[in-house]
């Protein structure tokens, strides 16, 4: 299983080079990096780590734990709120402070709702819509690739 701390050095080594994509699998865990270009809207889907259960003999019974299936698919009337870079995603601005948002939460164009870490700089991401959160798609701490929705957001 990668750190986090070793997909960030790699990130930042790959952007210091002419490398355009970066792939590695260390321990049935596949990491694929890459930069410049554009995401088509198709493409830009969380990816779903689905853990197999391992086989049982016929005599056991199965305690595998359960595979993780892809969330439903979001209302298209709702707005999505998108990382602009690849970075990771933190909920609050320190780990002893509230989070910006919640489900729930009202938001204008000019509010806070994460920060997106990259290369070391903290960058704030405004909602650039008024409206209620509906939905938070990321965890804190979790790296987000660009284009990948964060929140669902009811328009106003």
């Amino acid at each position: 299983m990668f750190k986090i701390s070793e997909i960030k050095e790699l990130i930042e080594l790959l952007d210091r080079t002419s490398v355009q994509e970066l792939e590695l699998e260390e321990e049935g865990t596949r990491v694929v990096i890459r930069k410049g270009g554009r995401v088509e809207a198709s493409a830009m889907q969380a990816p779903v780590w689905v853990q197999q259960p391992q086989a049982q003999p016929a005599s056991a019974p199965n305690t595998a734990a359960p595979a993780v299936s892809a969330p439903a698919a979001p209302d298209e009337s709702l707005h999505k709120i998108v990382s602009p870079m690849v970075g990771t995603f933190y909920s609050s601005p320190s780990p002893d402070a509230d989070v910006y948002v919640n489900a729930g939460s009202r938001v204008n164009e000019k509010s806070v709702v994460c920060i997106i870490e990259a290369m070391k700089l903290m960058n704030e991401l405004l909602a650039e819509v008024k409206g209620e959160i509906v939905e938070v798609l990321a965890e804190n701490g979790q790296l987000v690739e660009y284009g990948q929705p964060l929140f669902l957001v009811k328009a106003e």
